[in-house]
């Protein structure tokens, strides 16, 4: 008897349904899969044997084919079992073929019958909508219901999969508070109230996140940097709701999305090592998987000690910063990442550490210092928006008992007001900060006035930037402008915009 089951499978971070049909014919018993599976669709002939024979169920001893269809569609991962034994169930007639149409069965099968998790269960719940109904583990149920007119239902066994398509066991749809996720800000330990000093660093940070823009920190070990970076977050915005979604898939085909956080609202963070490949950076392998830039989307991407990063790792950035994309081809296929992040990038201003340090002495010589510094090519640094010094703090400013650092709360306020100005003023045009606006669009948000543009063409000619320099200086300068609460882009805001060029200014040796 020939059966069908709807089932689906992952190709990148979208989601295809996938047809899958069992056939069980006289013959010699024989167990195979067709239709460009992986080696792990293919062992589950095995899951499947077990988990029905251990679950009292009859696996019958005949020719059993199972196609799944597409076939031009590469297929992989375990998610599949589940809709292979229901398969089997209806061509058995334990399941009649009515129960099982407009239903989408999703779940890696264990030897005992139990469901277990699987990925990408918010982009399957994306590719259900609004036609079919998602049979799936439970412990992805609520990741699949954040997904509006999705009815997912969530399964533990495969009994109970049976007895519910039966009618014989009702069960529940999964159900997940949407508006908790947006209005309520998860608490969390880190807060600029606890570094002293670094004012001007904590200021740059503020225009970084209100604009969404790149930012490189330099200053010698021991001045604060790393926890400076780490406490990003903590003053950035929620996620919007779109871009949740997005930066949720990415984590979730990765299998690193959190058991008890089916969205993601945080903004990510992620800190890779410097010995990271290529492939762990931007993505890859044979089936190519999302690497740290995806990973980072809509969030930050922090590179410590940048330097020590491989060359070709670091020039590998400046395609996603430039495009909010990451391509991978290969050999059987292109995929496309999401890869939209800001990048805080930290180093030592030489080898030693300590060039410009009052305190100690550099042994460097300016040979070296300047091959440490150009192990961030020109086009990379040119990509970073924000260029600040952060010196070592001192022993007076630690012990200190003077004004107490602002919160991270106070400080997201003013980032917020900023955002909002942003997110109104580009309503009509799909962007949401001050980073991501296209050359095309400077000329309508950010005009200058005489005097501010003179003095932008003055810097430029002295420090010798470059074209791209010039729009990463007047975004920045529309950002300081909105957190001043100024329509119109001042001369001031622009000659704050160019100190923050600080690795354009020629060293003095």
């Amino acid at each position: 008897m020939l059966a069908k089951v709807l089932s689906a499978a992952l190709v990148g971070i979208d989601a295809h349904l996938i047809d899958v049909e069992v056939d069980i014919a006289g013959g010699l018993p024989q167990f195979s899969v067709v239709g460009l599976p992986d080696a792990t669709v293919r062992e589950s002939r095995d899951r499947v044997r077990s988990a029905l024979k251990n679950t009292g169920f009859h696996f019958p001893a005949k020719k059993i084919t199972v196609n799944l269809a597409p076939a031009g569609i590469k297929k992989e991962g375990s998610g599949l079992d589940l809709a292979i034994a229901i398969g089997i169930l209806v061509a058995e007639e334990v399941i009649p073929p009515q129960k099982v149409q407009g239903r989408v069965c999703v779940g890696e099968l264990s030897l005992d019958g139990h469901i277990k998790a699987i990925t990408g269960a918010l982009s399957i719940g994306i590719a259900c909508r609004p036609n079919h109904s998602l049979l799936l583990p439970a412990e992805n149920s609520q990741e699949a219901a954040v997904i509006q007119g999705v009815t997912a239902y969530p399964l533990h066994t495969l009994p109970e999969a049976v007895a519910f398509l039966n009618g014989t066991t009702l069960l529940d749809p999964a159900h997940a508070d949407w508006d908790r996720f947006f209005t309520t800000r998860p608490v969390e330990d880190d807060d600029y109230g606890d570094v002293k000093g670094q004012d001007h660093a904590k200021c740059a940070l503020e225009i970084a996140a209100a604009g969404g823009h790149n930012l490189l920190m330099v200053g010698p070990p021991g001045s604060g940097k790393t926890m400076l970076a780490k406490r990003l977050p903590t003053i950035l915005p929620l996620m919007e709701p779109e871009e949740a979604i997005e930066t949720t898939r990415v984590h979730s085909v990765s299998g690193q999305l959190p058991a008890n956080h089916p969205l993601l609202t945080v903004r990510p963070f992620r800190a890779p090592h410097h010995s990271i490949s290529d492939a762990g950076l931007i993505g890859g392998g044979t089936i190519p998987r999302p690497g740290e830039v995806s990973l980072a989307h809509n969030g930050v991407l922090f590179l410590d000690e940048s330097p020590e990063f491989r060359r070709p790792v670091l020039d590998g950035l400046r395609q996603p910063l430039e495009d909010g994309h990451v391509t991978l081809t290969r050999a059987s296929g292109s995929l496309r990442y999401p890869a939209r992040f800001m990048l805080i990038a930290a180093m030592n201003p030489c080898p030693c550490g300590y060039y410009g340090d009052r305190t100690r002495e550099c042994v460097c010589t300016p040979h070296q210092i300047r091959r440490y510094r150009a192990k961030l090519s020109g086009p990379l640094q040119d990509r970073l928006d924000i260029h600040i010094e952060v010196p070592p703090v001192s022993v007076r400013d630690l012990h200190d008992h003077g004004p107490i650092p602002e919160r991270s709360d106070t400080i997201r306020s003013r980032v917020l007001a900023a955002r909002d100005l942003q997110r109104h003023r580009y309503r009509q045009d799909g962007i949401h900060s001050n980073a991501q606006l296209k050359p095309r669009l400077l000329k309508r948000y950010c005009g200058l006035d005489t005097q501010a543009q003179e003095l932008l063409e003055h810097a430029l000619t002295k420090l010798g930037l470059s074209a791209r320099a010039h729009g990463r200086i007047v975004r920045v300068a529309r950002t300081i402008a909105d957190l001043s609460g100024s329509d119109k882009i001042e001369s001031l805001h622009v000659a704050e915009a160019i100190q923050y060029r600080s690795l354009d200014r020629r060293m003095e040796f």
